[in-house]
């Protein structure tokens, strides 16, 4: 077609102009445009982060690294590519959104893979990195392919291949897709691949599936009352590239595994389901809540029809699920879980956004900010191999702080973290094994006739990690000299007399400035007659004269006073009558010039270990 009409696309509602908009943006214009629709739930996300990041490096970037042994092979290898990107509408799919009321998806006829040669440094120490920094932070949402290839030599005939494919328009299953069709193509097998689905029947169904104003209702009632994110470790930024997360990995003991999986086919419900609910437990342990919300990473493909599985393109999605770990039981807190993963997998293609509303939480404020991805792997999608290919890295991202990921392989489970510092995700691995465990305890105890342990009772400690805080950082007796406080204040005015001391009203003071105050005050103090057992009173507020005041009272063998410009006169007058105190020190005295003739070294003064310190008047309510 030459011009593209509204009524040829059914999907989306378009003005002409809209359209004219965006034909503009395709190479060749219409007759390179093969269709228009709206996003998916989980791409309208994705955009979102894309265009709040502006700058910097995109997180849902997935950067793969493969090395080939010729040049032949990788010539044939990106020949595949394309082979495969030429199949799949979603692979040549750009997005536009600028001038119009909704961001579309706009898939074209043609789109050529680019494929461009680098010379990264030789003399670094990293090839791979060096290529992957070579490709640059991002990717234009504009242009498709959203498939990018760089290229480098290595010695002997080698070459490496940095593959980028962007979020919007892969996820986990449509890269083991890709993958096992650029395999089959190499392979001669491509004739005898399944004609391709579009990504659009995914779209269509999505839009005639539950009506938007039934997930409102759900989310709702779920997530109505909550007005404040859970934030793992006070951690709220959810604006973060991913660049510097630092992923974990423990596997969980064969031992440990096996009871999961029994004490979840005890219950009636899946292993899934009680690793939810230790990383609900080690939430509320890290963010100080008993009421965590989370999110839950949704496969999407259970009802998006037949030959979902073998469909390109972004289905999984991202969705919250609410734990009141204060007021559940573990028996309870499995039932409750089981039924909100059931129950939330008939909105699993509801928008975040829809969710994010329900709440009370500020609009500039994430409901969540960690997620648990869920993972069940097959043996095909756990390692891939070519001939004269060898897959050397494979990155995947996120702009949220933490993310916990469960690969359940059948035969055994390991626990992944990806967090960004300061949280340390080694250590957060271990506090979800460590829950899982306890909780597995506490159910089996339960299902054997013992009583129901609270949810919010089960360990995340370990031992060891429980007696360091426990006791090793509460162990914080050190060796004093036999000094007085104002004589090792002196002392480390001398040392550091540029370090500061106080910090108080916009103002700094050091250690030398503030020690020098002290001495001329105590010489002024001494003068009049302060000594052993005298009492001063100190009507000042609180700030740097009150510590000099203190010091120099100290330094005069004398007690101090302290009294309260702010309160009533007659109770400062039975202050300083029954203390009997022989002097009294205001703010005005100290600023006319009172000290300007006192030296300042410290008066020399015998100062009892056992003398008078201070007096002070209570209410009771102090000690």
């Amino acid at each position: 077609a030459t011009v593209i009409t509204p009524q040829m696309l059914p999907l989306v509602d378009l003005t002409a102009e809209e359209i004219e908009r965006i034909v503009a943006s395709v190479p060749g214009g219409a007759g390179n445009v093969a269709d228009v629709y709206p996003l998916a739930p989980l791409q309208e996300g994705f955009l979102f982060h894309h265009l709040l990041a502006e700058v910097g490096e995109d997180a849902y970037v997935l950067v793969s690294a493969l090395e080939f042994d010729s040049r032949a092979r990788l010539d044939a290898f990106t020949e595949a590519l394309q082979w495969v990107v030429d199949r799949h509408d979603v692979f040549r799919t750009s997005f536009a959104w600028e001038g119009l009321r909704e961001p579309v998806q706009v898939v074209w006829r043609r789109a050529l893979v680019p494929v461009e040669e680098t010379s990264p440094d030789p003399s670094g120490a990293d090839p791979v990195a060096a290529l992957i920094e070579a490709c640059g932070p991002s990717m234009d949402l504009g242009r498709a392919p959203l498939v990018h290839v760089h290229t480098a030599a290595r010695p002997e005939g080698r070459w490496l291949a940095v593959v980028r494919v962007h979020h919007l328009v892969q996820d986990h299953t449509a890269l083991e897709v890709l993958l096992e069709e650029v395999e089959a193509y190499l392979a001669g097998r491509g004739d005898r691949l399944p004609a391709p689905l579009p990504f659009r029947n995914f779209v269509a169904e999505v839009l005639g599936g539950v009506e938007r104003v039934e997930h409102e209702r759900y989310f709702a009632r779920l997530l109505g009352d909550v007005e404040e994110p859970t934030a793992a470790f006070g951690i709220v930024e959810t604006r973060g590239d991913g660049a510097d997360m630092v992923r974990a990995v423990q596997r969980i003991s064969p031992e440990l595994e096996g009871r999961v999986r029994e004490v979840a086919r005890r219950l009636g419900t899946s292993a899934a389901t009680v690793m939810h609910l230790a990383w609900a437990r080690v939430l509320a342990a890290v963010s100080g809540r008993a009421d965590v919300v989370f999110g839950t990473v949704l496969f999407g493909r259970m009802s998006a029809g037949a030959g979902a599985d073998r469909i390109t393109g972004p289905f999984i999605n991202t969705l919250p699920v609410r734990v009141r770990t204060g007021e559940l039981g573990v028996l309870e807190a499995v039932a409750a879980m089981r039924g909100q993963l059931a129950e939330l997998m008939q909105h699993e293609h509801a928008p975040l956004s829809v969710a994010q509303r329900a709440g009370h939480v500020a609009a500039d404020t994430p409901l969540f900010t960690s997620f648990l991805n869920y993972r069940h792997n097959t043996p095909e999608s756990t390692d891939w191999a070519i001939d004269g290919i060898r897959l050397l890295l494979s990155r995947e991202r996120t702009n949220y702080p933490l993310a916990g990921l469960v690969d359940d392989n059948g035969d055994s489970m390991s626990v992944a973290v990806r967090a960004v510092p300061p949280i340390d995700s080694h250590a957060v691995v271990q506090l979800v094994r460590t829950a899982a465990e306890g909780l597995v305890n506490a159910l089996e105890s339960a299902l054997d006739g013992g009583p129901e342990t609270a949810l919010s009772a089960v360990q995340v400690l370990g031992e060891a990690d429980l007696h360091r805080i426990l006791v090793g950082w509460n162990d914080t007796s050190t060796e004093l000299s036999d000094a007085l406080v104002h004589e090792r204040f002196a002392a480390r005015a001398t040392r550091q007399p540029q370090a500061v001391a106080i910090v108080a009203d916009g103002a700094r003071v050091s250690y030398g400035e503030l020690d020098a105050r002290a001495n001329r005050l105590a010489h002024y103090l001494v003068s009049q007659g302060v000594g052993p057992e005298s009492v001063v009173a100190l009507c000042l507020p609180r700030g740097a004269e009150m510590i000099a005041g203190i010091l120099a009272v100290w330094k005069a063998g004398a007690g101090y006073l302290p009294i309260d410009p702010e309160q009533p006169a007659d109770r400062t007058a039975f202050m300083l009558r029954d203390s009997k105190a022989l002097l009294t020190l205001t703010t005005e005295q100290l600023s006319d010039g009172l000290l300007a003739a006192s030296p300042s070294h410290a008066p020399d003064v015998p100062v009892a270990r056992d003398g008078l310190a201070y007096v002070i008047y209570t209410s009771g309510s102090t000690g």
